[in-house]
């Protein structure tokens, strides 16, 4: 097949902003076959220590590269000096992961040698650390307090066994969501994709395949994308859904033993005391 007849199917996505392509899929989803993916843009022939090449978002890549170019070429420090503050999330990035490689707004704090990521955080790591971790923490911490390991509520001593575990595993499905990789995608150009019924995704200059698509707050392309939620501090694809539902689950029964449990002191405990 030449390249004339292998037209790509394209595809944008509407995400509600400017500074993104709006995506129109074209082309029918269900005539992928069991076909072996396509090569990637690192190509066979890459060198073994060569990093994988991550679908993000081409406009994010081109910002990128002139404020690097901007910082090389320019010796004058009154055109280098910019303020240590923006007041935007762009602090948190550049002061709390800056060691970390970015991409997108993933940042990979750990990772193999093949530029796989093992911990990541995601695009709203911020709201997570700062909102989620310590309501959680201090919350279930003051009923701890007052409530299991206080002698005076009358709670069983044992309670505390099912108590304390639950809230561990809470913090573990948290952690399990929002430091794995969601399923970020890496960049396919060739058009071995296209005749595999993969899709062209302008925004990330990219195949993708069904179910694959970009998340705008990521600025990247993930597999079997569902939404990300700020809770979690990232994105929600194939690769931590499981977690997630399991996450949710997990603390919904938190909650409700919580809620439950200050209802008995007060409403019963006190009452009997009086």
């Amino acid at each position: 097949m030449t390249a004339t007849e292998a037209q790509p199917k394209t595809s944008t996505e509407n995400n509600g902003t400017n500074d993104e392509i709006p995506q129109i899929d074209a082309g029918d989803d269900n005539n992928r076959g069991d076909q072996s993916p396509p090569t990637t843009a690192n190509g066979n022939d890459a060198s073994p220590n060569a990093k994988k090449i991550y679908a993000v978002s081409v406009r994010w890549e081109r910002e990128q590269e002139r404020l690097r170019q901007e910082r090389n070429s320019s010796t004058d420090p009154v055109t280098n000096k910019r303020p240590c503050l923006t007041f935007t999330i762009e602090d948190f990035h550049k002061y709390f992961c800056c060691c970390a490689r970015r991409v997108g707004s993933f940042f990979f704090l750990l990772e193999k040698k093949d530029g796989s990521p093992i911990i990541v955080a995601g695009p709203c790591w911020p709201f997570c650390t700062f909102v989620t971790v310590p309501l959680i923490l201090v919350l279930s911490a003051l009923v701890m307090v007052f409530i299991v390991f206080n002698k005076d509520s009358g709670m069983p001593w044992w309670f505390a066994l099912i108590y304390c575990p639950i809230l561990a595993f809470v913090m573990v499905a948290l952690f399990c969501v929002s430091c794995r990789d969601p399923g970020l995608m890496e960049r396919v150009d060739d058009l071995e994709a296209a005749e595999q019924g993969w899709f062209w995704n302008e925004q990330v200059g990219s195949y993708r395949p069904a179910g694959a698509m970009y998340c705008r707050e990521g600025k990247a392309l993930i597999k079997d994308f569902d939404h990300v939620c700020p809770w979690t501090g990232t994105g929600i694809g194939r690769d931590n859904m499981l977690s997630f539902k399991i996450f949710v689950f997990s603390v919904n029964v938190l909650c409700y033993l919580s809620v439950g449990l200050v209802i008995w002191f007060v409403f019963f405990v006190n009452l009997i005391n009086k």
